[in-house]
């Protein structure tokens, strides 16, 4: 028999972000959150999502032992602004039970019922700026501090279900060594004549702050065609700025302004913080923040965390600019190896940045839906 439980308070909400740390312990693919961190963008006074979200958050119970979790999300800037009347389910994890499914999943349905929504999409966060999707391929490969990891037999449970796939997003890697660097030198010193644009380099985070708001404006029109993103509220992006910050090097965020100093192109790429998660094992204290520390210095991987373009400016080249910078950055630093993060295959301009990079598919994964039941 399945019981769910409504988590409501912080000690609840932790044993909500540690069930996966006993579900996927000793699996080497897995890369465990940070607890404190996860439970904090949980609480609603200090994540300013929840001022356009509601999230409920469930566990499973068998014989007194939690079988899994999940988050019911409704973002209501997509339902009321962008007419879309979805209904979210995320952090989703589950031993293999498909009654346990069935429970956390009958629950995510009978709330978006009781909303008038019309279908459920999972696993997604609240917005663009959280991880998304079920893992479909490459389950012998380590995941990254920005993505979810998953068993295979969470695709057979959804699909028992009912649920279909809907979004696709394929995760790539190259090699440095693999990159005609002196091809886009060329290219990004004619992309500057032309349009009258200048990179921006950066040696340390005060110099950054000043761009920061602008960037998640960019941020907003670059990717306000893709059907399935949600603008960023000005609060999020301080929010944003606070959280992920600390994790950046400056020295790998590359921005490009045009002649009046208007930000126009931005990319930002950060250390492989993958292995030194794993080793920290979700806490910051005593030694995590030291693994942290050493892959921030010292790490030869590297993910490509966000690229933003202005409309106006895309299909110009203006990423030869970009990556005539990177590769001076990776060149001097040593960086052997470049992990995308998840792409969404429908987003085809994304796709073919990295057309001339030899690419390797490593990993695919899906978002699934259902339409609501009565």
């Amino acid at each position: 028999m399945v019981i769910l439980k409504e988590v409501f308070s912080k000690k609840e909400l932790k044993q909500f972000v540690k069930f996966p740390f006993t579900l996927y312990k000793n699996n080497k693919y897995w890369v465990p959150p940070i607890i404190n961190d996860e439970v904090a963008s949980f609480d609603k006074t200090q994540n300013p999502v929840f001022e356009h979200a509601d999230a409920r958050f469930f566990l499973a119970y068998q014989n007194n032992k939690i079988v899994g979790r999940v988050a019911a999300i409704i973002n209501w800037t997509e339902v009321k602004t962008q007419k879309i009347k979805k209904m979210r389910f995320g952090w989703f994890d589950v031993i293999d039970d498909i009654d346990v499914t069935t429970a956390l999943l009958q629950k995510v349905n009978e709330i978006g019922k009781q909303n008038n929504l019309d279908f459920i999409e999972g696993p997604v966060g609240f917005s663009n700026m959280d991880k998304v999707g079920i893992l479909t391929y490459g389950y012998d490969q380590l995941s990254t501090m920005i993505t979810w990891y998953n068993h295979p037999y969470y695709v057979k449970h959804l699909e028992t279900l009912g649920y279909k796939k809907f979004n696709n997003f394929t995760e790539t890697y190259f090699y440095f060594k693999d990159i005609d660097i002196t091809k886009y030198k060329r290219y990004a010193e004619i992309v500057k004549k032309r349009y009258e644009l200048k990179a921006l380099n950066f040696t340390s985070n005060k110099q950054i702050m000043p761009y920061v708001e602008e960037m998640f404006e960019l941020f907003n029109s670059s990717y306000a065609k893709l059907p399935s993103f949600v603008p960023i509220s000005d609060k999020q992006k301080i929010y944003f700025k606070k959280k992920f910050i600390s994790f950046i090097n400056p020295e790998y965020i590359k921005f490009v302004v045009d002649k009046k100093g208007k930000l126009i192109t931005f990319s930002i790429t950060m250390p492989s913080y993958a292995k030194a998660f794993q080793k920290a094992n979700g806490k910051l204290f005593p030694t995590g923040f030291l693994h942290i520390l050493k892959a921030k210095k010292q790490s030869k991987d590297v993910v490509f965390f966000l690229i933003g373009i202005a409309p106006e400016y895309q299909k110009k080249g203006v990423t030869a600019i970009i990556f005539d910078e990177f590769f001076k950055t990776y060149k001097e630093k040593g960086i052997i190896k470049t992990f995308t993060t998840p792409e969404l295959d429908d987003n085809k301009d994304i796709r073919l940045i990295w057309k001339n990079f030899k690419p390797v598919t490593y990993k695919k994964r899906s978002t699934f839906k259902k339409d609501i039941e009565n």
